[in-house]
């Protein structure tokens, strides 16, 4: 995706790591199923503390992106 894709600009992390996320669910790198980055994963990759990716995810979530299943995490609608 072009670096003008939403949210890839935004000042706040947590909007800037859904956006990598959603882009890798578009582009296929993510499969509906599958998984989505934990927020372990997404804290070490990307240096952002833990609440921050939480936080992204649940955006996902609320956005239809991810749907979360208590005790083993995200995983890609």
């Amino acid at each position: 995706m072009p670096p003008t894709h939403a949210g890839l600009a935004d000042p706040r992390a947590y909007v800037r790591l859904a956006a990598i996320v959603r882009q890798q669910i578009a582009g296929g790198a993510l499969k509906p199923g599958h998984p989505a980055p934990s927020i372990t994963r997404l804290s070490q990759e990307y240096g952002h503390a833990r609440p921050t990716c939480g936080k992204a995810l649940r955006m996902l979530e609320d956005e239809g992106f991810l749907t979360r299943i208590p005790g083993l995490g995200y995983y890609v609608r």
